[in-house]
């Protein structure tokens, strides 16, 4: 099934003006923090009658940054993830897409399965950690490999309070990643 078809499924039209933020505040309330995840459980829902992944679970929590994490878990999920989280990635784009477009505003969803992200954060924050000591040990800026910007977003997270080094994002495209300098 195309992706536009999957896309018009999950009812894309269907598009709430409500602002869900607490103006007073500047924060989401209990309430509108449930309905966001509501949203993001639907929406999920509507994308996997595509698939034939048999019966799952949607556990939401909120994450270390604010955002709302809906972990997915089932048998066989194997095809959600995709080669090196391709597929995931894509789930991540549509589901945020569309509960952004329900919501009227947007608020930071992490979609996962079976917590491969979890599992995919711990290995690039300790890869930043030896990048870190890399850079700080030889004095040179260290270039990490292309990364996703939510990869490169976690390798910044894990060194912004690594007094010994400085990153920044640099190049284009599917070429951007992530350089540690020395300080």
């Amino acid at each position: 099934m195309a992706e536009e078809e999957i896309i018009e499924s999950a009812e894309l039209d269907e598009v709430s003006e409500e602002v869900v933020e607490d103006p007073e505040e500047g924060v989401v309330s209990d309430e509108m923090l449930d309905q966001i995840a509501d949203t993001g459980i639907s929406v999920i829902q509507d994308i996997l009658e595509h698939f034939d992944v048999g019966e799952i679970t949607i556990d939401e929590y909120e994450g270390d940054e604010g955002e709302l994490i809906l972990d997915i878990t089932g048998d066989d999920l194997a095809v959600l993830i995709g080669r090196h989280g391709r597929n995931l990635d894509a789930l991540q784009f549509m589901v945020s897409t569309i509960s952004m477009r329900k919501l009227g505003m947007r608020y930071p969803l992490v979609v996962d399965v079976e917590g491969y992200k979890n599992r995919q954060r711990a290995k690039l924050e300790s890869m930043a950690q030896s990048t870190a000591n890399r850079a700080a040990s030889s004095g040179r800026s260290v270039k990490m490999r292309p990364m996703t910007p939510y990869e490169r977003r976690i390798i910044h997270i894990a060194l912004r309070g690594d007094d010994r080094v400085t990153t920044c994002s640099e190049g284009e495209g599917p070429a951007r990643h992530v350089v540690v300098f020395p300080k």
